[in-house]
């Protein structure tokens, strides 16, 4: 069944070019109770990350065309076509909020 989810977590928006690059690279500590929005973005890499993340690709609309649980670093999320956005977020999120492909999630 789709729904219309607001996460309840902060979620900060990276929406330009250096913002979208540096995304959470060289971030020290896992991000807990927080996400971020990269915008415009359809794929992802985790270079240089030091911890792993749930993964939500966006289309426009903010619906939901595709998740990666539990992205380890070192290993790079392929181009989703139907994307047009990506949330990164802690491990555990998509799981716990139960996020569907179809779902649309309010940012």
């Amino acid at each position: 069944m789709q729904h219309s989810l607001d996460l309840d977590l902060p979620i900060s928006k990276a929406d330009t070019f250096m913002k979208r690059f540096k995304g959470l690279m060289f971030e020290r500590k896992p991000y807990v109770n927080k996400g971020l929005h990269l915008t415009p973005c359809e794929s992802i890499h985790m270079f240089f990350m030091r911890f792993p993340l749930d993964i939500v690709f966006l289309d426009k609309e903010n619906r939901i065309v595709d998740v990666r649980y539990n992205l380890q670093p070192w290993k790079i999320a392929i181009p989703n076509r139907k994307a047009f956005s990506t949330l990164e977020l802690p491990t555990g999120t998509i799981e716990k909020y139960n996020l569907q492909i179809g779902d649309k999630l309010v940012l």
